[in-house]
């Protein structure tokens, strides 16, 4: 069914790094879970298909149910040399019209989808009229926030390191220590963007800060409540997280080192 660039047997498997965009209405996440779709299980089961081999991916991070990618890595092996082309092509052809593989490129033989990322993006988008076209891709909100405030606070998030405060309450991390290098929001044309970059996020982290954030724009908290917030390490104290349809992880980088 696929086209092998060769058919000669090499030892070790071949590393690939596969990017694809996603639109998540339809996927209970990234993660492949018990009685539920998710993009991963979807990609591995089409991945296996068309190279006729059971192939496992592993993913830049987890994304929650509802939440988009326009770009996110993963990786796999494959113990022959493959037509990047064509692979890429009868993918398209077989996956869902909701996911597109963007990419295929070979790395090195311990280049680590998730390990190896120096840092992710996520955008999450608000629209502020209604808009039946923004529907499942944005937050409607119906309120104009203070945009001077949301970036104020914003400012305060790179101060601190530890943001506990806004992780999933259950989650297997063993640390909730994170780096952000930048967090942003824009007002164009009755629409609103939040960007945010770091070298990882916790479980939920980007719409709970999401939420706190609009929460001091629309005055029903103080910007100084978040350093309160961020220090009592307290998932209670933060704000409600912000719908998933809004978000976006955007961009994930890695070292040039990795690629071949």
């Amino acid at each position: 069914m696929i086209i092998f660039a060769s058919f000669t047997k090499i030892e070790d498997s071949l590393r690939y790094f596969i990017e694809i965009a996603f639109n998540g209405k339809n996927y209970h996440g990234w993660q492949i879970q018990p009685d539920a779709a998710s993009v991963q299980q979807t990609l591995e089961e089409t991945l296996s298909t068309l190279l006729r081999k059971k192939i496992d991916i592993v993913g830049a991070g987890r994304t929650d149910a509802g939440v988009h990618a326009k770009q996110l890595f993963a990786h796999f092996d494959f113990a022959e040399a493959i037509d990047k082309k064509e692979l890429c092509y009868k993918l398209n052809s077989f996956l869902p019209k909701d996911i597109v593989v963007k990419s295929i490129v070979p790395v090195k033989e311990d280049a680590h989808a998730r390990f190896h990322a120096l840092s992710r993006t996520y955008e999450y988008h608000i629209c502020l009229e209604k808009d039946p076209f923004a529907t499942d891709f944005s937050y409607q909100l119906h309120q104009v926030p203070d945009l001077e405030k949301m970036n104020e606070a914003a400012k305060i998030l790179l101060n601190y390191n530890d943001f506990q405060s806004f992780s999933k309450s259950k989650t297997d991390v063993k640390t909730y220590h994170c780096i952000i290098t930048f967090a942003e929001w824009k007002l164009t044309n009755k629409k609103l963007v939040f960007t945010i970059t770091a070298d990882r996020f916790l479980r939920n982290m980007v719409r709970a800060i999401v939420g706190t954030l609009l929460e001091i724009g629309l005055g029903k908290r103080d910007i100084n409540d978040l350093h309160r917030i961020i220090q009592s390490k307290n998932r209670s104290e933060a704000g409600t997280s912000a719908p998933a349809e809004g978000l976006f992880l955007t961009r994930v980088e890695y070292p040039n080192e990795l690629f071949i």
